[in-house]
């Protein structure tokens, strides 16, 4: 027969297990809806994720913070107390709802944080505070049993709702029905952690559980678990800001290195056996080697770039782990442990979010996180720690950072390299034939200038004469023409303009506006009369009266990644609002990786408007390459010049994307 106290315990267990699950899931649910929330307030940059993550790490240490202080400090029923006010507060300010309200600001760092903080604040660390302080509880009432299981529950949950997001929730519900489901969960979870806190402090087993030995940690156990955490963190951030810059700033490229991440937490933290030191000691160097021929590959793929980085990712993040839980402490370290750990995480998604791109005018974070995975394995798996080893060790990562910068030395002749929030850019010369200055944003190129005698003014790339931009503007009538271009580049589109034009640029990117005026003359020789609006173009387009053009070229691209608030039915909705009624808009979908022709039909569809596909050759003598134009317009007479060169509308349909509802998974190609 099961006495009361077993019974008490058993479901007691069963209820920390359902909140801890419920806490974590949505824990890791909200990032990506946050993020893709705050996107178009700030030019659909993959530095906004970064950001993201950086302040929900920096909530989640908040929230192990007030875990460890209230256990310390508080006995049983004032920490029921205390967080019951807590949830209280949280649930009453959610009731308002998260608001992404707010233009771009000054400093956008500062701005995400603040819209973060003011919509989840309090919520979120009620959340992250919820597996230090159910443990606890747990470890109390069980009568002292190591909680660490628990911690492999909660990493479970949020590896679950990480991957349900992008393959369930983002494909079918907008983001209003998302954050209303959410917040539904976030009262279920109130409630249930509150119970968990009365049922702890209610509990004769409280009083008398012995929570073990131990104390708080030394000063180099402490830095252990710190280094190892900040390591796993800044690896994970850094992989997925190096697939992000290239594609798209979407949630399925942020969830799988971030899956891949709490994975490796939940294995080793759910059994002794997963991490094996002695095996590690041989998958950690092809590992590092997958890294190195990553970073050395020239516009690879993606699924080559996720067969190299992924397992490799995988290796490195389950040492890290794996080296924490064999120096995980006891029960009365625990709080120590997890606010240790969520510091370490911090600290990686510091370094990866802000620093760097302070410090660094390249992508450099991933090859440093890769050789600090180097420093810690020599010292922790290699037992290369004895002070006579330092020197070797210095030379090591020395080593280890150069061999993973091939680029380092390869930009030594660039004209210019700087780096921001919204990227990295690098201006050089290539010799040729024909000789020419180029802009690379990140590893894409961004735009080139002929650089031979009377080759200047030559369209290059993707606006040359054949392609769909070109042959619109040809009908244009000369010297009275009124064009808006989103997306600056080199200002490749001034090149069209002559006397009595007006060619307005809307350009988000500082750098890159300076980069355009500075080394590059598209701009100053042009015949037009040129304008650029700095900041989004979506947000200029709003505050702006009808600025009647005859055409609006859409080309707003960080590296091949793509900005999805300006692909919405709003945002045509707004650019029809400054054509002119025979004006067209010009949108650019050649893409690497992403098929948009058929989210602009559907959205032309919708709007009654007519669409035709033009895709012009490459002449790459003239630095022109291959590209794909889609000219949309209110009636087939703007377009009926240009219908004998356009091809063929693909059949493939897709959900009409809004400022509610996008789905880059689905366009993949």
């Amino acid at each position: 027969m099961i006495g009361l106290p077993d019974m008490f315990r058993d479901r007691y267990r069963i209820l920390c297990a359902a909140t801890v699950f419920l806490s974590s899931a949505l824990l890791f649910v909200v990032q990506p809806m946050a993020a893709k929330l705050l996107l178009p307030r700030f030019g659909g940059a993959a530095g906004v994720w970064l950001t993201a993550m950086l302040f929900f790490q920096a909530a989640l240490l908040a929230g192990y913070l007030y875990a460890h202080a209230a256990i310390g400090r508080l006995p049983p029923r004032s920490q029921a107390a205390l967080h019951g006010l807590v949830l209280a507060a949280a649930t009453v300010l959610l009731r308002t709802g998260f608001s992404g309200a707010g233009g771009t600001a000054a400093n956008p760092w500062l701005g995400i944080l603040w819209l973060l903080a003011a919509g989840l604040g309090l919520p979120y660390l009620s959340l992250a505070a919820t597996t230090p302080l159910v443990q606890t509880w747990y470890a109390r009432v069980s009568g002292g049993v190591l909680p660490y299981r628990l911690y492999a529950v909660s990493n479970f949950a949020s590896l679950a709702a990480l991957f349900a997001y992008p393959v369930l929730i983002e494909p079918r519900f907008t983001l209003r029905a998302q954050f209303a489901a959410w917040s539904g969960g976030f009262f279920v979870f109130a409630l249930l952690s509150a119970a968990a806190a009365i049922g702890a402090s209610r509990s004769k087993a409280v009083a008398d559980a012995d929570p073990g030995p131990g104390g708080p940690p030394g000063a180099a156990e402490a830095g252990v678990w710190f280094a190892l955490a900040a390591c796993a963190s800044a690896l994970w951030l850094a992989v997925a800001n190096h697939l992000s810059q290239d594609i798209a700033p979407a949630p399925f490229l942020w969830v799988l290195p971030l899956g891949v991440y709490l994975l490796t937490f939940v294995l080793c933290f759910s059994s002794d056996h997963f991490y094996v030191p002695r095996l590690f000691r041989f998958l950690l160097p092809p590992a590092w080697a997958a890294f190195v021929f990553g970073l050395r590959l020239e516009n690879p793929k993606l699924a080559h770039s996720l067969l190299l980085f992924v397992p490799a990712l995988f290796v490195i993040c389950a040492f890290c782990h794996g080296e924490l839980a064999r120096r995980k402490p006891p029960v009365r370290g625990l709080t120590a442990f997890y606010l240790l750990v969520a510091a370490g995480g911090a600290g990686g998604g510091l370094f990866v979010g802000v620093l760097a791109p302070i410090l660094f005018n390249a992508y450099l974070e991933l090859p440093i996180a890769v050789a600090a995975s180097v420093l810690l394995a020599l010292a922790l798996l290699y037992e290369y720690a004895a002070p006579k080893h330092i020197t070797r060790l210095a030379v090591v990562a020395a080593g280890a950072l150069l061999i993973a910068v091939p680029f380092a030395e390869r930009g030594s002749g660039d004209r210019l390299r700087s780096r921001n929030f919204y990227g990295a850019l690098r201006v050089s010369d290539k010799p040729g034939p024909p000789p020419s200055r180029r802009l690379y944003h990140g590893s894409i190129l961004h735009g080139v200038q002929l650089l031979g005698p009377g080759q200047s003014q030559v369209a290059t790339t993707y606006y040359s004469l054949e392609s769909g931009v070109g042959m619109a503007l040809l009908p244009l009538e000369a010297g009275a023409s009124r064009i808006g271009v989103i997306g600056l580049g080199v200002g490749t589109m001034a090149a069209y303009g002559g006397e009595g034009d007006v060619i307005r640029f809307y350009e988000i990117n500082p750098e890159v506006i300076e980069v355009a005026k500075t080394h590059f003359s598209f701009l100053r020789e042009s015949g037009a009369q040129i304008e650029i609006v700095p900041g989004d173009a979506r947000v200029s387009l709003e505050r702006e009266p009808p600025q009647n053009y005859d055409l609006l070229a859409l080309d707003a691209f960080s590296s091949d990644s793509i900005p999805a608030h300006l692909l919405t039915l709003e945002a045509f909705q707004l650019y029809f609002r400054h054509l002119k009624p025979d004006g067209i808009l010009a949108v650019h979908v050649t893409n690497k990786y992403l098929d948009l022709t058929p989210v602009v039909v559907e959205i032309a569809r919708s709007l009654g408007k007519e669409v035709l596909l033009i895709s012009s050759p490459s002449r790459l003598a003239l630095e022109i390459y291959s590209a794909r134009w889609l000219l949309v317009a209110s009636g087939s007479a703007a377009l009926e010049a240009l219908r004998p060169a356009a091809s063929p509308l693909p059949e493939k349909r897709v959900r009409v994307w809004t400022d509610d509802f996008t789905n880059l998974f689905e366009v993949l190609k």
